[in-house]
């Protein structure tokens, strides 16, 4: 079973992203904040992470690059999805090291699509 962390401030997010994903068989687990989410990356073994940009303690952008430091998470998949929907805003995404960047709303068959295909379970 394949293991996401999704990293998002807002409970109502976390939780629509984990009834899209887990009615699909993935495993889901959560973090409220960047730091979190390295914290829980750094312990545990996760397939994909979606990511914020807006958060308290750390952004996403921030923890995109984090993670793309650290040897031992830099070829986890990162999708960030964000309410930014600018160009801008997905370039600085990619220049920190996302693999891609969904803009919310983002649709429930969209984002199964996204992670199957990062996952390798497409």
């Amino acid at each position: 079973m394949k293991q996401i962390l999704v990293i998002d401030d807002a409970a109502t997010v976390r939780l629509y992203v984990r009834q899209v994903l887990e009615a699909e068989g993935f495993y889901v687990d959560e973090a409220t904040n960047g730091l979190e989410g390295l914290e829980k990356a750094l312990s545990h073994h996760f397939d994909l992470v979606l990511c914020d940009v807006n958060m308290p303690v750390m952004d996403g952008y921030t923890t995109v690059t984090k993670f793309r430091q650290e040897r031992t998470l830099a070829h986890i998949p990162i999708v960030m999805i964000s309410t930014e929907a600018k160009k801008k805003d997905a370039n600085r995404a990619f220049a920190a090291g996302a693999n891609d960047y969904l803009v919310k709303p983002v649709n429930p068959d969209k984002l199964i699509l996204e992670v199957r295909m990062l996952t390798g379970e497409g």
